[in-house]
């Protein structure tokens, strides 16, 4: 949706009514030629210096127009609105309704993404009230958009995209390469919200490709780039969402220093590296997402300091990843599932199974976005409840919150046309996990086969690992060893190789626990007194060899005939000789 980014000024909104005169001054006129030059070649830094620097008085509405985009860019949002408002009463005064229009709705879409949604809505009434009656102009698209955005969220998906369909019209008409793109983007959005998923994303590619084949100006490919991304995140589309990730840091690398959709559009680079397990660069990269958002854009900034946290709670550095999801919940992101799954961590299990509940019911109550049911954000909470509860014994509530990621991966194959996303991963390795819990092996194995399968095609390592670890015991109780075994390496080796300390003492664990195990799960002190029997040692000698009482020898013998499934000393010796214990 478009709410993760602000807006630019009007000299990029290509606005088609002749410059406002306003009341240029004489005094600079070499200063003011240098700072329209700056912005003529986008070093938004000098422009900002420049413009900023002069009498207010000296300066036209399409220099505060140009002095909010320098603002803009070098993340200086409020001095951005404020000097958009100069511009405004500058072109209002001018009589230049279309450059009023444009800059009234720039206005309030910086509000809006301020969180003061009653002056924004203002601002767009003055913006209608601009343009309303003007023959077909550009500005008319921003309208437009507005228009199809309210009709998608009422849920009156043929006007959405009839609107939208109209934005691209205009914009083919007034020749603006910009906002043809940005109504590709409005259509894609309204076929997601639709449910319309492979349809949404063919469109989102569309739009994305302008975006990297240079066809638009600075601020709308930046635009472009962070709304895209964040669909394909929405949808569940690693790959996809890695392609365009590295597209867009490509473009961002190539900017000036002073882009500030560096950051946005960097926040989803981290998403794509923690899932492939980059996790030190991961981290870096959070660390200058923060850095560069921090200062005007906090919403965003969450999303990095919550996935430092993950990486930092699979490192076993749980004091960091608690401090990363307390600010994470301060700039407002809702630290859920992963601080449950901190809470198991740290052996509040009770506690961390009470959170995930309320972040599930919650999320039962919250709107649907891009199609609902393919929102990766829910199945996460889903899959992480499968993991609390089963740690707890809590049966039921597994297999329910299991049942629902797999209600959520078959309705999302019939809207995406795809059985192999991440939400189709998480589903398998829940499913196979509360199979396996039950000892339904033959549910269990082909679940946890596939989710394995999914997560490796998918490039992601650490839920593969943790995969392998559940398969491990599946097949150790299904009597293949040499299967537990291979499963149990990979998963260290690959736990290893991410940092993932915990997780990887765990393995090394369970392999030598594996490697240990004896025929038959007998144990040292039972093949003691098996090898004895095989000997053709009676009750009371083996006792006086052992030290122990006949009591106990008896003891040993019943748990030995058990185990290995015999009802004789004669079968238990013929078994001991067979597997090599005496």
């Amino acid at each position: 949706m478009a709410d993760q980014t602000t807006g630019t000024g009007q000299r990029l909104g290509r606005a088609t009514e002749p410059a406002a005169d306003g009341r240029s001054g004489k005094a600079s006129p070499e200063a003011l030629r240098q700072a329209r030059d700056a912005v003529s070649r986008e070093a938004w830094a000098d422009a900002y210096r420049l413009l900023s620097g002069m009498d207010p008085a000296r300066l036209t509405p399409d220099d505060f127009a140009a002095l909010a985009d320098a603002a803009w860019w070098t993340s200086r949002v409020e001095e951005s609105i404020t000097a958009r408002m100069r511009a405004y009463s500058g072109y209002v005064e001018a009589g230049a309704a279309q450059r009023a229009g444009y800059c009234a709705w720039m206005l309030f879409y910086e509000h809006r993404l301020a969180g003061r949604t009653a002056v924004a809505a203002g601002w767009l009434r003055r913006a209608r009230e601009h343009l309303r009656g003007r023959p077909e102009c550009v500005e008319q698209c921003y309208l437009a958009w507005m228009e199809a955005e309210q009709a998608q969220e009422r849920g009156a998906f043929d006007e959405a995209m009839a609107t939208a369909r109209r934005m691209a019209g205009i914009a083919r008409r007034c020749g603006s390469p910009d906002l043809l793109a940005m109504s590709i983007q409005a259509q894609a959005g309204v076929l997601l919200a639709q449910g319309r998923v492979a349809d949404g994303l063919d469109l989102l590619d569309d739009a994305m490709c302008a975006a990297v084949a240079g066809e638009l100006s600075s601020f709308f490919t930046g635009w472009i780039y962070c709304l895209g991304l964040q669909r394909c995140m929405a949808c569940a589309d690693l790959e996809r969402a890695a392609e365009w990730t590295d597209a867009a840091m490509r473009w961002c690398a190539s900017m000036p220093a002073e882009n500030n959709f560096r950051g946005l559009c960097r926040v989803h680079r981290v998403e794509v590296l923690e899932l492939r397990g980059a996790w030190p660069q991961a981290v870096t990269e959070a660390a200058r997402t923060c850095e560069e958002l921090l200062p005007y854009e906090g919403r965003i900034a969450a999303e990095a300091f919550y996935l430092a946290g993950d990486i930092q709670r699979r490192r076993g550095d749980l004091a960091a990843a608690e401090a990363s999801y307390d600010r994470a919940h301060g700039l407002g992101r809702d630290p859920e599932p992963g601080l449950a799954l901190l809470r198991l961590a740290q052996g509040r299990a009770d506690a961390s199974a009470a959170a995930l509940r309320l972040a599930v019911a919650s999320e039962d109550d919250g709107p649907a976005t891009d199609g609902g049911s393919g929102n990766l954000g829910r199945c996460r909470l889903l899959a992480a409840q499968v993991e609390i509860s089963l740690a707890l014994g809590l049966l039921d509530e597994a297999r329910t919150a299991a049942d629902g990621l797999a209600v959520l991966a078959r309705d999302w194959q019939r809207r995406r046309g795809s059985q192999t996303t991440m939400l189709h991963a998480l589903a398998a390795s829940a499913g196979g996990a509360v199979a396996f819990a039950t000892r339904d092996l033959d549910r269990a194995l082909p679940a946890l086969r596939r989710a394995l399968a999914l997560w490796l095609a998918l490039g992601v390592p650490y839920e593969a690992a943790q995969v392998r670890m559940t398969l491990a015991a599946a097949d150790r109780t299904a009597g293949d060893e040499e299967g537990a075994r291979m499963e149990l390496r990979a998963a260290r080796e690959t736990f290893e190789r991410l940092g993932a300390v915990p997780d990887a003492r765990r393995a090394a664990a369970l392999l030598g626990s594996v490697h240990r195990q004896t025929p038959g799960a007998l144990t040292e002190r039972e093949i003691q007194v098996l090898r004895l029997v095989a000997a053709g040692g009676t009750n009371r000698s083996i006792a006086a060899e052992l030290v122990i009482s006949e009591h106990t020898v008896a003891r040993h013998l019943n748990n030995i005939f058990a185990k290995l499934d015999v009802s004789s000393r004669a079968a238990a010796t013929a078994y001991a000789y067979t597997h090599g214990l005496v």
